[in-house]
This record gives structure tokens, sequence and C-alpha cells, in this order.
């Protein structure tokens, strides 16, 4: 008798224990969960398929594109921007500030993805901000398109700023050529959208 109450305390109580050690861990999930940041949910899924899916993306202002990411920095993220059908089989490079998306549209799978701890080790682009990657857009000469809140312009990024830039504005598929030049520009990160190589 005294056997069977010994083992059935002692079965109580290994139940008891393991209800507070699931409870303890799921409490520590919800803790991790709401410390993630939007990025860090992107960082995850872009991570995983890194294999060439691209993502649907909302920008605010009411734009939804089709991007395929390739690299994640501080405050952006950059890809092959996915055409449109009529220019099938095309894409282009672009960078889009993380404060210009509005939301993400995710299948359930990606969603489940998204939820995933972060990767310990972070590559330098991680740290780079998105004044430097237009610092580099502007030392490359590269002709681009900035879609703003009101209208997408076309020119040359002249200078770059703590928190604008300068654009020089001509046609797309001309050079930057001081006589192209129909006007200069000056704004500030907080309206851009999407910047597109073209």
């Amino acid at each position: 008798r005294w056997d069977n109450l010994f083992d059935d305390l002692e079965g109580q109580l290994e139940h008891e224990l393991a209800l507070e050690e699931a409870d303890l861990r799921a409490e520590e999930e919800r803790m991790r969960i709401g410390r993630q940041t939007m990025r860090d949910r992107l960082a995850a899924v872009s991570g995983t398929i890194g294999g060439g899916l691209p993502l649907t993306i909302a920008l605010c202002g009411g734009d939804r594109i089709r991007v395929t990411v390739s690299t994640l920095g501080r405050d952006w993220v950059a890809g092959e921007l996915v055409q449109e059908a009529a220019l099938a089989g095309r894409t282009r490079q672009c960078v889009i500030p993380t404060a210009a998306i509005a939301y993400l549209a995710l299948e359930r799978s990606a969603l489940t993805l998204s939820q995933q701890a972060p990767a310990t080790q972070r590559a330098l682009s991680e740290r780079l901000g998105l004044n430097f990657v237009l610092r580099d857009l502007s030392r490359r000469r590269c002709q681009v398109e900035i879609w703003q809140s009101t209208e997408r312009v076309h020119g040359t990024i002249d200078r770059v700023g703590r928190d604008h830039f300068d654009l020089a504005v001509h046609e797309a598929g001309s050079a930057r050529r001081e006589h192209m030049v129909t006007s200069v520009r000056l704004i500030p990160f907080s309206d851009i959208r999407l910047v597109q190589m073209t």
C-alpha cells in the first residue's frame, strides 16, 4: 500500500513538474515573439526563402510589388523587383526603406518561418543604413527611378545628406548631363517608397 501511495505521489509530482516546465517554455516563447521587430521577421522569411521565391510587399501609398530579396540592411531591403506580366522575365534591382513597407503578404508557410529566431551571425550589410546605399548609387552615377508618396521621378543622385538626398531630374535613358537636367530635387528619406535602378 505504501509503495502504491508513493508511486502515485511520484507520478503526480512528475506531472506537475512537466506542466510547469511547459508553461515556462510557452512564456519564454511569447516573450521572444513579443520582442520581434518587423525587420526580424523579414530577415527570417527572406533568409529561408533565399532560393528565389518572391515576397509580396505593399508599400505605404498603396503600391503592391513582388520582390526577390537578396540583401537586408539596417533600415532597408534590396532585391530584384519582379515586373508586371507585360515585362515577363525582366527584373530590376530595387531598394526599399523598411519604413515604407505597409505590410508583407505572406502565405501560411512563410508566416510560420517568419516567427523563427533570427540567426546569431550578422552580415556587414545588416549594419549599413539607407544613406550608405544611396551614397553608393551616387558614387556609381546610377540612374534611378524614385517612387515617392505622390509621384515617380527619374534621375541621378548627386549628393546624400543625413536625412535627404539631391536628385538631378532628367529623362529616363539619357545620361546625367547638365543641359539634360530639368531640375534638382531635395528628397527626404521619409518620402522614399522605393528606389529602382534603371
